[in-house]
C-alpha cells in the first residue's frame, strides 16, 4: 500500500524519515514566508509542528499566503493552517497556538521542548528577542526569514549565517539594534534573504520611503509582496531544516 511519504522515504530512507518524524518544530509566523514553510515540512516528513501566529486571514493575504482563500477570510490563520495540515497527513501532531511572541507572552513558550525553532514573524523587536532567546536554547537549530517583500528576481534569494547577510534592509535595522542594546546570539542562525530592493510603484506616496526604515519596533510597514517570494522563502527554510537534519549521500 502506498503511504504519503513514499517518495520523501525513496529518496531520504528510513533512517532518515525516522529522524524527521521525532523532530519537534515551532514555528512563529505563519503568513507568506511561514504559511509554506509549515506545508513543506509536513509533506516532507516533519510530524511534530506547533503553529504560533495571532492574526486572522484578511483579503490582502490571498496573493501569497497558503491558507488564505475567498473562503477562510475572517478564520484564524493557524487554525486554517493545521486543518490543511492534517488533512495532507491526519497523522501529524499539529499545534495551533493563536498568540504573538512579544515580551509579556515569551515565557509561555518553552523553547527548550523544541529541537528546531523557526523565525517568520514581521515585528522588529519581537524578531530580535525571538532569535536571541532561541540561539541560547542548547542543542536547538534556528532558522530566521529576513525581508520578503519588495522582490520579484527570485534569482537573488540566499542563505547565509545571519551576521553575514549583505543587503537586505531587515537584517540591517535588526543589527544596527542588537549592536545599541549590546545584545549577542547564542548560537549561529542561519537566514533566507534577497538583496533585491524594489519601489511600492503603485503607491505614489511610498515611493519616497528609505526602505532602510520599513520596519519599527511594533509592526512591519506594509509593502508589496509576491507568493512567489514569499513561497521561495518558505520553501528554502523547509530545505534548510531537511537537509540538517538527515544524512545524505551524493551520487557522484
Amino acid at each position: 500500500m502506498q503511504g504519503i511519504h513514499d517518495r520523501s522515504v525513496l529518496l531520504l530512507g528510513s533512517d532518515n524519515m525516522a529522524v524527521l518524524s521525532k523532530l519537534k518544530v515551532i514555528l512563529f509566523g505563519v503568513g507568506g514566508v511561514g504559511s509554506w514553510c509549515a506545508e513543506s515540512l509536513v509533506r516532507t516528513g516533519i510530524v511534530h509542528l506547533t503553529l504560533v501566529d495571532s492574526d486572522c486571514v484578511s483579503v490582502s493575504n490571498v496573493n501569497r499566503q497558503l491558507m488564505a482563500t475567498c473562503s477562510t477570510v475572517g478564520r484564524v490563520k493557524v487554525e486554517a493552517m493545521k486543518e490543511r495540515l492534517l488533512d495532507i497527513n491526519p497523522d501529524a501532531d499539529i499545534n495551533a497556538i493563536r498568540a504573538a511572541y512579544d515580551a509579556e507572552s515569551a515565557a509561555s513558550f518553552n523553547l527548550c521542548d523544541y529541537d528546531v525553532i523557526i523565525d517568520c514573524i514581521d515585528s522588529l523587536k519581537n524578531k530580535i528577542d525571538l532569535i536571541i532567546e532561541a540561539s541560547h536554547v542548547p542543542g536547538a537549530r534556528v532558522y530566521s526569514s529576513m525581508g520578503a517583500a519588495l522582490k520579484v528576481d527570485p534569482c537573488r534569494i540566499k542563505v547565509a549565517e545571519y551576521w553575514s547577510v549583505r543587503g537586505c534592509p531587515l537584517a540591517a535595522a535588526m543589527r544596527k539594534r542588537m549592536h545599541q542594546r549590546k545584545l549577542s546570539l547564542g548560537s549561529k542562525v542561519m537566514c533566507v534573504y534577497s538583496d533585491e530592493v524594489l519601489l511600492n510603484k503603485g503607491a505614489a506616496d511610498l515611493l519616497e520611503v528609505n526602505c532602510a526604515s520599513a520596519w519599527d519596533e511594533k509592526k512591519a510597514r506594509v509593502n508589496g509582496s509576491l507568493q512567489h517570494i514569499t513561497g521561495i522563502f518558505g520553501f528554502t527554510l523547509a530545505g534548510l531544516v531537511i537537509k540538517d537534519a538527515v544524512s545524505v549521500e551524493a551520487a557522484y
